[in-house]
């Protein structure tokens, strides 16, 4: 299957097993509405991975009606190329949620998305950008 005739479960059960924990903590990097993390055990400052979280809450219209809330989770894993250039590999992840979406379909909608990352139907588009 491809991105064309792609499927998700809602509703799934999801979790990471196997591997190895890579550790962050709070690096004391300033961000507006957020907190930047890296992980301290990689040794060389240069490719030491790390995360931006940011939160912008709904807003109040004059109205009455309220904007969605935006969570927006950026990792980036530099890496050093063969010519001794350093690069920086980014993920990106945003959510926008209306306040009247409840928390738990919120979570539905998390785990929906992160199919979309890991499912095997999306793989050829992640690897190739293939959209058949």
């Amino acid at each position: 299957m491809g991105v064309k005739n792609a499927s998700i479960l809602t509703g799934a059960t999801l979790s990471a097993t196997g591997g190895t924990a890579m550790v962050f903590a709070d690096d004391g990097v300033t961000v507006p509405n957020g907190v930047h993390i890296s992980v301290p055990a990689t040794a060389d400052y240069r490719v030491r991975e790390n995360a931006t979280f940011r939160f912008r809450p709904p807003t109040l219209y004059p109205d009455g009606t309220y904007s969605r809330d935006k969570k927006t989770v950026t990792l980036v894993v530099p890496m050093i190329l063969a010519s001794g250039k350093v690069v920086n590999n980014v993920f990106r992840i945003e959510r926008e949620v209306h306040p009247e979406y409840s928390a738990a379909n919120a979570v539905n909608f998390n785990k929906l998305a992160s199919q979309l990352l890991s499912d095997t139907d999306f793989d050829n588009f992640w690897s190739a950008g293939s959209l058949s």
